[in-house]
């Protein structure tokens, strides 16, 4: 539903990037129409994964009690929480600051107690950590870091969604791969004609309008 739009995309990135001096992320914001965000059924909270991910980098931690947990984390270059010290980190202001700058992931028997002590913070921050149904998978877990996102309509009458797909640095075909998946998935969602309008931009440039 974007093709046509490519060429001023590239235009667009091209005339705006290096303009500051730190690397800007590349944002969508998609409007809707004729849906009522007030309802709780209607209001978005979908994972996408994007074929280039993010183009950055960071930490990644995962809370875990299990030994065979905590060895794969280690060999997967994975930092380990103590998920036996969760009231800890609740009781913490600096260490709940901290896990802000993490991608986080879970053990999945901590996750209640994950829940109860520090779902109040991570919850509406956006940053609850995603289960590891299996040790084994640590590996993947590491991999796919840096790829997933998540689409989460905020407020219940705001008919519109924001969303980082990228940074100024990557290729702009690959940038545009990520955006094209992101509407493909919005619109398979909620409805091709539930799209009212999708825009892009950097972290301080004017908007484009995609669709």
């Amino acid at each position: 539903m974007l093709e046509k739009n490519y060429g001023e995309f590239e235009k667009f990135l091209s005339e705006n990037r290096n303009a500051r001096k730190f690397e800007q992320s590349v944002e969508l914001a998609i409007n809707f129409k004729e849906i009522d965000f007030s309802k709780a059924a209607n209001r978005l909270n979908l994972g996408v994964r994007l074929p280039n991910g993010t183009g950055r980098g960071g930490r990644l931690a995962i809370f875990a009690s299990d030994r065979n947990y905590i060895e794969a984390a280690s060999k997967n270059g994975i930092e380990v929480l103590d998920g036996n010290s969760l009231a800890s980190i609740a009781d913490d202001r600096e260490r709940l600051k901290q896990l802000l700058g993490y991608s986080l992931l879970a053990q999945p028997s901590l996750m209640p107690s994950i829940a109860k002590a520090l779902g109040s913070f991570l919850g509406p921050r956006n940053k609850m950590p995603k289960p590891v149904m299996n040790a084994q998978d640590m590996a993947k877990a590491g991999g796919e870091f840096g790829s997933n996102i998540t689409i989460r309509s905020k407020g219940r009458m705001l008919p519109t969604v924001h969303c980082v797909v990228g940074t100024e640095k990557m290729d702009a075909n690959k940038l545009y791969e990520n955006i094209r998946e992101v509407a493909e998935q919005v619109a398979k969602s909620v409805g091709v004609g539930r799209i009212k309008s999708i825009y892009v931009k950097l972290t301080m440039s004017k908007p484009l309008r995609l669709v």
